[in-house]
């Protein structure tokens, strides 16, 4: 399935019907992506007006939520549970009663087995390249350091890890890809000015780490927006998405203590 023949042409929406699909565009950012792209602006602002160097500032991704073990659980469980509700919110507008029923977003789940060892394959190409760009950052003092995780080590703590790995992934592909894609061709946008205005998103609420994260962002951006544009598969995106996050996240805390030196 492509991503063209997955969408009507533009002149079916009126002027009105278009300033509706604006509007729902900006709602869905507004309640997910764009809300998070907003807070990191602040954040970096706040960071560069520190007095301290942005090399030595730290941002930590999954932080305890409660001193008590099991309210950390409820409040960490609660917040993926609520984020992936704008990915919920964007499969209910674009579902369509025929199959692929999420066509639209570019899933159809006819494929796994290719899907998987697509992701897989991604996740090296997109893995091994952003680690040392992570590095590079520290170096040029450009880059906050990333605490993967701070949560406790309870019982529970790698399932909620690799269900943020799951949260991340799903979210952000989905809608800065699947969702994006489908709504601003809907609106006339070109191709390219699809891929540069999401991968210029993905970048910017990615920039309260430091702008190695917001240039190394874009870059992923651009690659699995090209991706989509050509293949019309979001799942492969996902997947490659999750497998990066769950090895940093679930990985930390080993290699912490393996490269100290790093």
């Amino acid at each position: 399935m492509s991503v063209s023949s997955a969408q009507p042409a533009t002149g079916e929406y009126g002027q009105a019907n278009r300033a509706r699909l604006r509007a729902e565009v900006l709602i869905v950012l507004g309640l997910s992506l764009g809300a998070s792209a907003v807070y990191s602006v602040v954040a970096i602002a706040n960071r560069l007006t520190r007095e301290e160097a942005l090399r030595d500032q730290t941002a930590t991704l999954n932080a305890p939520l409660s001193e008590r073990e099991v309210f950390d659980l409820i409040y960490q469980l609660l917040g993926i549970f609520f984020d992936l509700v704008p990915v919920a919110l964007v499969a209910f507008l674009l579902w369509r009663s025929s199959r692929p029923h999420l066509g639209r977003l570019g899933i159809d789940f006819t494929r796994p087995g290719r899907d998987s060892l697509a992701g897989l394959g991604l996740a090296l190409v997109i893995g091994i390249p952003g680690v040392l760009l992570y590095l590079a950052g520290r170096e040029l003092g450009v880059t906050v350091q990333v605490v993967p995780t701070a949560l406790d080590e309870y019982w529970w703590t790698v399932p909620v890890l690799l269900l943020s790995a799951a949260r991340a992934g799903i979210t952000e592909e989905v809608i800065a890809v699947g969702y994006l894609f489908a709504r601003l061709r809907d609106l006339g946008w070109s191709t390219w000015s699809i891929i540069i205005g999401s991968a210029l998103l993905r970048g910017t609420y990615h920039v309260y780490q430091g702008f190695g994260a917001f240039i190394g962002n874009i870059a992923m951006g651009i690659l699995f927006g090209w991706l989509f544009s050509r293949f019309g598969r979001v799942l492969p995106l996902v997947i490659a998405h999750v497998v990066i996050d769950a090895a940093i996240f679930v990985g930390y805390p080993w290699a912490a203590a393996t490269f100290a030196w790093l």
